[in-house]
């Protein structure tokens, strides 16, 4: 089945959720045979997809496969740009490599790149993130924005926002942000976010952002190394999440805030932020290539820059560190 032949067909049935399509009305949609739809849909069988078929009715999806696909993303999502677009491979070294790339051959903005399985996986610092296959969320976002070069790290910021949203729609679990990059369950760690730029003296080429999330690790996944301070949502809930719905969630938080930044600025974007820190009003320690710094964090300026009032009253602007609580 050709991509836009597979696209058109999903998109029937995401505009009718939960409703019968006959194998006719899908035939005179897609401009195609009866007997070609019935091999398209064994083919979205094949693929993972559970349908039912049922005489005089027509078919209907009622669950999307095990494995993250573009087209199970695709299915349902009501975004205009952010996600449209999917590369997808199954084994990567590095989906923020990928998403260099493709920004260099000029992919379109709100490009995705999800993989299953991560083998050399980076977080901040160079630190390595562990990606498991079939078990974690590791994608990477490809932006346009049309913004000065200063304000690109805001957008780590709003994409910490949009993933505690999206993560809370689909578990009913509310994660904390940890300045700059990190979410955290409980204190342990679930999410991280990497967010590189691609620019010229003075514009923005591309933003890249890499979300990496711990979705059903069981505490056995981990390197005895971290098994004390990182998480899953399934650890955390007791269930196993679909990912492609998380995915869904998030990019369509992602778009709705990106446009609300767009149009507003970081303010409203700085409010939703500071509402799910971990941080704010708590004595920290920032480690800084200048060395350690305690305080009490008070929250972000609207540049994104941390806020570290110390023993002495004086209040420090924190641009990049790691931040222990």
């Amino acid at each position: 089945m050709s991509s836009d032949l597979r696209k058109r067909l999903l998109e029937a049935f995401t505009s009718r959720p939960d409703q019968y399509i006959s194998g006719q009305e899908l035939a005179n949609v897609l401009g195609c045979s009866r007997t070609a739809i019935w091999k398209h849909i064994e083919e979205l069988r094949k693929d993972g997809f559970a349908l039912e078929a049922v005489r005089k009715k027509g078919y209907r999806i009622l669950n999307g496969p095990k494995k993250i696909i573009p087209d199970e993303i695709r299915f349902g999502l009501k975004t205009k740009s952010i996600g449209r677009s999917i590369y997808y491979e199954e084994t990567v070294e590095s989906t923020q490599k990928i998403a260099h790339k493709l920004s260099i051959e000029g992919a379109e903005n709100g490009t995705l790149v999800v993989a299953e399985e991560q083998l050399g996986g980076k977080g901040r610092l160079n630190r390595q993130w562990h990606s498991p296959k079939f078990k974690g969320i590791w994608m990477s976002l490809l932006l346009r924005p049309n913004i000065p070069l200063m304000h690109a790290p805001q957008l780590t910021l709003l994409t910490a926002v949009a993933v505690v949203q999206g993560i809370e729609e689909i578990t009913g679990v509310q994660a904390q942000i940890k300045w700059p990059n990190d979410l955290l369950i409980n204190g342990k760690k679930v999410t991280g976010i990497l967010t590189e730029m691609q620019a010229e003296s003075d514009r923005i080429q591309s933003v890249i952002i890499g979300i990496g999330i711990n979705v059903n690790q069981e505490l056995g996944d981990y390197p005895e190394d971290i098994q004390s301070i990182a998480t899953s949502l399934a650890i955390e809930t007791k269930e196993i999440w679909n990912r492609a719905q998380i995915i869904q969630a998030i990019l369509m938080q992602i778009e709705k805030l990106y446009t609300l930044f767009l149009e507003n600025g970081f303010y409203p974007i700085k409010l939703l932020w500071e509402s799910y820190a971990v941080s704010i009003g708590k004595k920290v320690t920032a480690r800084t290539l200048a060395g350690n710094m305690q305080g009490i964090a008070l929250g972000i300026t609207d540049d994104g820059v941390l806020l570290l009032k110390d023993e002495n009253g004086e209040t420090h602007h924190i641009y990049s560190a790691d931040i222990l609580i």
